[in-house]
């Protein structure tokens, strides 16, 4: 190993392709019923579980990334649904993505003791609290969205996706979603 690797450094071409190997095969597969098996994801993406291990030592390791990734990508759609929606239809929009990672968060949460929950909550709470002020922000002012919508009552609002099951979700998330973005429009006089 490189002294760069081992000093956290640029990590080599084919380690960090394995990796992200890793991490899209764990993506995909905890989107599945059941457990996420570290079996499964080296088989998914061929190569062999030492390869798995050195990257991820524990389920919960590769579980805790997997989740990381969910939260950067929700956060990072914001400001380009801004760039390309009207403040309250981004907000709608994105909300689509946060049911979509509410999957995720599901599936992750219920592999993890309460103390790993609190951890990976105070790194997507912050993101997503300043995702979710970028478009309530916006909204405001071109006078779409509520004066008095707050991030916070926004994260309180959508917790629940978390908390439905598969069908549940496809079933009611679009309405319930609906539901809220109504409720935050601006009342018109």
């Amino acid at each position: 190993m490189s002294a760069s690797v081992k000093s956290g450094g640029t990590r080599r071409a084919d380690a960090q392709r394995n990796r992200e190997l890793i991490l899209r095969a764990a993506r995909d597969l905890v989107r599945e019923p059941g457990e996420l098996k570290l079996n499964a994801v080296a088989k998914a993406c061929g190569i062999g579980q030492g390869t798995l291990y050195r990257h991820f030592p524990t389920r919960e390791d590769l579980l805790a990334e997997v989740y990381r990734q969910e939260v950067d990508e929700v956060v990072a759609a914001a400001p380009r649904l801004l760039a390309t929606h009207r403040p309250l239809e981004a907000l709608a929009a994105w909300f689509d993505r946060v049911a979509a990672y509410a999957r995720v968060k599901r599936d992750v949460f219920a592999a993890f003791e309460a103390a790993t929950w609190r951890d990976l909550a105070a790194h997507s709470l912050g993101p997503i609290g300043e995702a979710v002020e970028l478009l309530l922000a916006a909204g405001r002012a071109d006078g779409s969205i509520r004066d008095d919508a707050e991030a916070r009552d926004v994260i309180v609002l959508i917790s629940w996706l978390s908390r439905l099951d598969d069908a549940e979700l496809d079933a009611r998330g679009p309405r319930l979603l609906s539901i809220l973005i109504n409720g935050l429009r601006a009342r018109r006089h």
